[in-house]
């Protein structure tokens, strides 16, 4: 009886395993008579359910940040893209974001403090120190303003060392040199610093090689022309003036008119629109 109890235990479980086979046989044959027996899909259903993905994709897209859109769109439809700059919720330009990127930077935060005058005394140093450099350089030559300045601060420097050596000769002090400070300070450009600034430059220089080589060879008649009257215009301003004068005129304004246009902004727009809209109107019928 031992002999008969394990074969019987194998026979049972075998056929439980074919019942249970022969029972999801037949669940998937009804089922699929029954989707056989439904009614097909029409061209309207299939255009109901494409139209209502097509919405819950433009629901999803609305939701998400400009910046995480997929860039398929702006390379299928540039234009578009162009065209929705100016809408507030479109991201920059490509210039616009650079410009942004630049303002951003630390030197070009200092810059702006110092050209709207938020510190005094500092602006006020910088201001005064290279109008002088220019005016002597308007006078001088280069040679001699560099030598003249460098005998001046070492007149400065020479004459403090020697009374602070007397001062703690006479103190009988150990103060040490007077200009330790300035000396232990670590005064050597970064790499990196250098890096970007000689990036920053390298952009800029190709630009500008890029657009001389697009004027001079006349790829827009349009825009070659004006460069042309602009260089006409600008040979009567080299007669009047030299290129230091030049400089001098636009540092003077450079840290004058920011501040003027903040104090009297309003005005400036006001009448800045008037002359506009003359030299429209004057642009639109050139024969009144």
């Amino acid at each position: 009886m031992d002999h008969h109890t394990p074969s019987t235990g194998n026979e049972l479980g075998f056929l439980q395993d074919e019942c249970k086979k022969e029972h999801f046989t037949n669940e998937f044959v009804d089922e699929a008579s029954d989707f056989s027996d439904t009614k097909p899909f029409e061209v309207d259903d299939i255009l109901d359910l494409a139209g209502g993905a097509m919405d819950a994709i433009a629901r999803h897209r609305s939701t998400l940040p400009r910046t995480e859109e997929p860039l398929m769109d702006e390379k299928a439809h540039p234009e578009q893209r162009e065209e929705d700059w100016g809408r507030p919720d479109a991201p920059p330009s490509p210039d616009l974001a650079r410009t942004q990127r630049v303002l951003a930077s630390p030197a070009a935060s200092q810059l702006v403090d110092l050209l709207y005058w938020r510190d005094l005394q500092r602006t006020g140093v910088v201001f005064g120190a290279s109008l002088f450099l220019l005016l002597a350089l308007n006078a001088c030559s280069i040679i001699s303003v560099l030598s003249y300045i460098s005998l001046a601060l070492l007149s400065v420097t020479i004459s403090f060392r020697i009374y602070k050596g007397i001062l703690q000769a006479v103190q009988k002090s150990e103060d040490g040199h007077p200009f330790k400070m300035y000396l232990d300070q670590d005064v050597t450009v970064p790499a990196e610093t250098v890096q970007n600034y000689a990036d920053a430059t390298l952009e800029h220089v190709n630009a500008a090689v890029k657009e001389l080589r697009r004027l001079f060879l006349v790829e827009d008649l349009v825009d070659s022309l004006k460069f042309a009257v602009l260089m006409w215009i600008l040979t009567y301003v080299g007669s009047l003036f030299n290129g230091l004068t030049i400089l001098i005129i636009v540092h003077v304004a450079a840290f004058s008119w920011p501040v003027i246009y903040e104090k009297h902004q309003t005005q400036i727009d006001h009448y800045y629109g008037l002359v506009n809209n003359q030299i429209k109107e004057v642009m639109k019928n050139p024969a009144q």
